[in-house]
């Protein structure tokens, strides 16, 4: 009976029994006060629940202790401490500049999000137990949208701690999400309040309508997603206009009616044709139920043997009675339960049937991403329901009605995820077909999606067929299930919660709704590696003003305001930071913000946010990070505590800026060494040295060749050609991308980097995330932290490069700004988080909306490809035109550095190529292959070596 699961406890009730009219309650709740004494307890019920400037009425007071309750109720379960009434000592904030998290719904339905949000945001998570808790005040500038304010709210914590907070003045949010019921009281309240707002929405009345309507979506998940549904015949009443026309799908049959008496003929013949039609499978019974958001949980159900025609007949003709216009009769095959183990004979005793829960959620790119299931088990000659039997893994449930193979369980889990991913990639095709208003709002997404599946046999294999969608049921199970291990290991694993890919999701959407029409001057525009930017900005509607050096650039046509400014004479940084201060001055500028990522402007970013007063890092900790032989010797010096200190990561060096200091340099620094260029970038001009002749010839070299910024622009060489000399350190080097706040580590991605073609530097081949132990991870996370902190790196996202030796990391540099090359995008595909709208966030101040612990979703290799070495390939068999073709299908990841091939011998990567992988040795076997096809390897450039740092 596994098709059969309705939403409500009126499952089976008599036709003419119950009056079916009957409106719901709150929130679905029932239609009139709560039940009283539901959760016996021991916390405290003298908690300021009211709302000043809000009063309610008795009804909604009862309703409001009843949600409080339920909430201590699961806290209490959960091993979790009781909320804190902080209520009589207003919590002030900064409201609008804030990651502001809000749940209007049942505390037991969302309690999942709102404890992996308490942790990923503390804080910032905020259940209103009362839509009184919640105004909508008109939105200035946008006609017909409300910003949502909260002004009471039990706010969540690490570790479950929570707090009853009021918010003076209120907090505006900057997500929202509501559970929706249908009816007077709160579930009206609430859909109102999630209509047209400015906030990201992750539901509406409007998409809960469509979503509830299960002909709808069968139909959809059937021709769009390819997903299995139950053979269903459908009589409807003046069906939707989504339902109208287009193409059948097999199994499912939909007959439109005229009206709702006189189809005795009609019906009859069509019920007749159904029950014998061969989609039906191996059914044995059918199911007459109703169809539409009317009959959200209290739809009457009746079962029936396929063979007796009549009785089924009768139902639907009684039944077609209840109708209202775009609500539908559904005649459908109750899925027999797969008989395990599969194949065999039956187990002995009653045979058990499984239904399957899978909550899967909406990602960066939008894309679906199955975050966990759940099973139930029963007996499969009884219903089978949510909140009728225990939450199960899908690998204990399977084990119970004896499918226990590891390889078969696995099959079962990928059969699943495909088909969850594909009904949720369905619904967000149909939403993006819909306008504003048809979606409730400009902001409303669904972010989330629960689809209950039974598991059935259907030509020899077993096969998930898709029942319903039940967002808050599928998540609630899911949280069931997280709070049954919880209560045997505390502090569940981020990895294990089924919310953690939503609550990535709300902090995304509430980072750009925090960031749209920000205003943000820009310094330099970069090459053709950064042309992202523009096409992000847009994407964000972020507001660009640029200062650049070349009047002609592209960029100088994408953005608000273009301001030519020569910026590559970096010794008159501090002249140049006054002379913008006043342009942007005379033109009128009001910005939020200023930043770079171009290697050649961060000092004069740094000087000009000091001179107009907006957030950055200190002039002089920039100074001290861009000179690299500065930042050793600084660091060398940092040995006091907190243990352990930024010395212990430091190399030793000396500068150079004559031939004298070179001498001087090979006496000081054990060779070999690495000579490399002060303000360099790119690896251009580094080399391994290992006695003072190479020393001298290579510093005699780089002072005739590289003189000035024309001989190699964008590499820093307006700041001169000064060098210095490091010791080499062996080991396995690595990029650690970080962004900090307010000195705070907001988050890091660690990359690992192949072996280089020594005697130079340029980079081989990458893969993210990193295949390191995770407690070296973590000395290398730590060591870039310290070493920004000790350099005065308070504020940004920064690139840090180090090497891994047998002593623990030891600091190569650090770059102040984004990650160049790849990097950017790699974290960006694997992990959801843009550095640059978080370099955005820094440079207004804002803390950046983050997750704690960022989840790679797959891995990427990736090799370089170098103009010297592959000429020939990128004028043929890799031609741009070839790799962007590739990248286009899926079936690579390019990131094109330069536009010209032009070979030179001070080069910088030409692109890079990428694979993905559901592991590492994957990724790496499809990349081998494709560089081997593409004539990317070679016996000068052997791929394969350049990737055995990965396995």
């Amino acid at each position: 009976m596994l098709s059969l699961d309705p939403l409500g406890p009126e499952w089976d009730c008599p036709l003419g029994s119950k009056d079916l009219e009957e409106e719901e309650g709150p929130w679905g709740g029932g239609s009139g006060l709560p039940p009283p004494g539901c959760f016996p307890g021991s916390w405290r019920h003298d908690v300021g629940l009211d709302c000043k400037g809000a009063p309610e009425g008795a009804d909604a007071q009862a309703w409001t202790v009843y949600y409080y309750s339920l909430l201590q109720s699961c806290l209490q379960q959960a091993g979790l401490p009781e909320t804190q009434d902080r209520s009589q000592v207003p919590r002030t904030g900064c409201p609008g500049a804030e990651v502001t998290l809000c749940i209007l719904g049942s505390p037991s339905t969302f309690l999942s999000v709102l404890l992996e949000a308490g942790v990923q945001s503390p804080g910032n998570m905020l259940l209103c137990l009362s839509p009184a808790w919640l105004t909508k005040v008109p939105a200035p500038g946008q006609p017909g949208e409300a910003a949502l304010l909260v002004s009471k709210a039990v706010s969540f914590h690490p570790g479950g701690l929570t707090f009853l907070d009021d918010f003076v003045p209120p907090r505006r949010a900057t997500y929202f999400l509501a559970g929706l019921g249908l009816g007077p009281g709160w579930g009206r309240e609430a859909a109102e309040l999630a209509r047209d707002l400015t906030c990201p929405t992750g539901a509406s009345a409007e998409l809960a309508r469509l979503l509830e309507d299960r002909l709808l979506t069968r139909r959809l998940l059937a021709q769009q997603g390819n997903v299995a549904v139950p053979a269903t015949l459908a009589f409807t009443y003046k069906p939707p206009a989504l339902l109208r026309g287009g193409d059948t799908s097999p199994g499912l049959r939909m007959v439109e009616l005229n009206g709702k008496e006189g189809q005795e003929t009609l019906v009859k013949e069509e019920v007749g044709a159904f029950l014998h039609s061969e989609a039906l499978g191996d059914a044995l019974q059918v199911a007459v139920k109703l169809s539409g958001w009317r009959w959200r949980g209290r739809q009457a159900l009746r079962l029936y043997p396929r063979a007796e025609q009549d009785p089924v007949v009768d139902t639907v003709l009684a039944l077609l009675e209840k109708l209202e216009e775009e609500e539908s009769v559904l005649v459908e095959a109750v899925c027999p339960p797969a008989r395990l183990p599969f194949p065999g004979s039956p187990p002995p005793g009653p045979e058990l049937a499984l239904r399957i829960c899978a909550v899967v959620c909406r990602t960066q790119g939008d894309r679906p991403l199955l975050s966990k299931v759940v099973c139930s088990v029963g007996r499969g000659d009884r219903l089978l329901r949510h909140q009728s039997s225990l939450p199960r893994t899908l690998e204990a449930a399977l084990a119970q009605c004896g499918l226990g193979e590891a390889s078969q369980v696995a099959i079962v889990r990928q059969r699943v995820k495909a088909a969850a991913e594909a009904a949720l990639a369905a619904v967000l095709t149909l939403e993006a077909g819909l306008s504003a208003e048809q979606r409730g709002g400009r902001q409303v997404r669904t972010d989330f999606l629960g689809v209950d599946f039974a598991l059935t046999v259907a030509g020899r294999a077993l096969t998930p067929v898709a029942l319903a969608l039940n967002g808050g049921l599928c998540l609630e199970a899911c949280g069931a299930l997280e709070g049954l291990w919880a209560a045997q290991r505390p502090g569940l694993a981020a990895e294990e919660a089924a919310a953690a890919p939503l609550v990535e999701t709300m902090l995304r959407r509430s980072a750009r709704c925090l960031m749209e029409g920000k205003q943000l001057l820009l310094l330099g525009a970069g090459g053709v590696s950064k042309k992202f930017v523009w096409e992000a900005a847009r994407d964000y509607g972020l507001k660009l003003h640029l200062v650049e050096s070349d009047p002609n650039h592209f960029a100088s046509q994408l953005v608000q305001t273009f301001i030519h400014f020569d910026v590559t004479e970096h010794r008159r940084d501090e002249e140049n930071a006054r002379a913008l201060a006043e342009l942007v001055r005379a033109r009128g500028l009001q910005l939020d913000g200023c930043f770079s990522y171009w290697d050649d402007c961060l000092v004069l970013t740094a000087l000009l946010c000091q001179e107009l007063g907006l957030p950055c890092s200190p002039p002089a900790a920039m100074r001290l990070a861009k000179q690299k032989s500065r930042t050793q010797l600084h660091l060398l010096c940092r040995r006091g505590p907190p243990w352990p200190a930024p010395s212990l990561y430091a190399v030793p060096c000396c500068p150079l800026e004559s031939e004298a200091d070179v001498d001087r340099a090979v006496r000081q620094v054990p060779l070999p060494g690495v000579m490399k260029l002060e303000f360099g970038a790119g690896a251009v001009g580094v080399r391994l040295v290992k006695d003072a002749s190479q020393c001298r010839e290579h510093f005699s070299r780089i002072a005739r060749d590289l003189q000035g910024e024309a001989d190699h622009p964008g590499i820093g060489l307006g700041w001169g050609n000064a060098m210095l000399l490091m010791e080499f350190i062996e080991g396995t080097e690595h990029d650690v991308d970080l962004v900090l706040f307010g000195g705070r580590l907001l988050a890091a991605f660690v990359s690992d980097n192949g072996p280089t073609r020594l005697p130079g530097f340029t980079e081989t081949a990458a893969c993210m995330p990193t295949g390191l132990a995770p407690e070296q991870e973590a000395q290398l996370v730590q060591a870039a932290f310290r070493c920004c902190l000790g350099c005065g790196l308070l504020d940004g996202v920064f690139n840090v490069e180090l090497k891994l030796t047998g002593a623990g990391p030891r600091l190569i540099e650090i770059n102040p700004r984004m990650g160049g090359f790849y990097l950017r995008d790699w974290i960006l595909e694997l992990y959801g988080v843009d550095l640059l709208l978080a370099a955005a966030m820094v440079a207004c101040g804002l803390r950046p909306a983050l997750p704690a612990h960022p989840r790679a979703r797959g891995h990427l290799v990736g090799v370089m490809c170098l103009v010297s070495q592959h000429l020939k390939a990128l004028s043929s068999t890799a031609s741009p035109e070839t790799l962007q073709a590739l990248h286009d299908q899926g079936l690579l990841r390019l990131n094109l550095l330069e536009e010209a091939l032009v070979p030179g011998e001070y080069e910088e990567p030409y692109c890079s190529v990428a694979c993905a992988g559901s592991s590492p040795a994957e990724a790496r076997h499809r990349l081998l292959g494709l560089c081997q096809g593409l004539g990317i390897d070679g016996p000068h450039y052997p791929v394969a070596y350049f990737l055995s740092h990965f396995k």
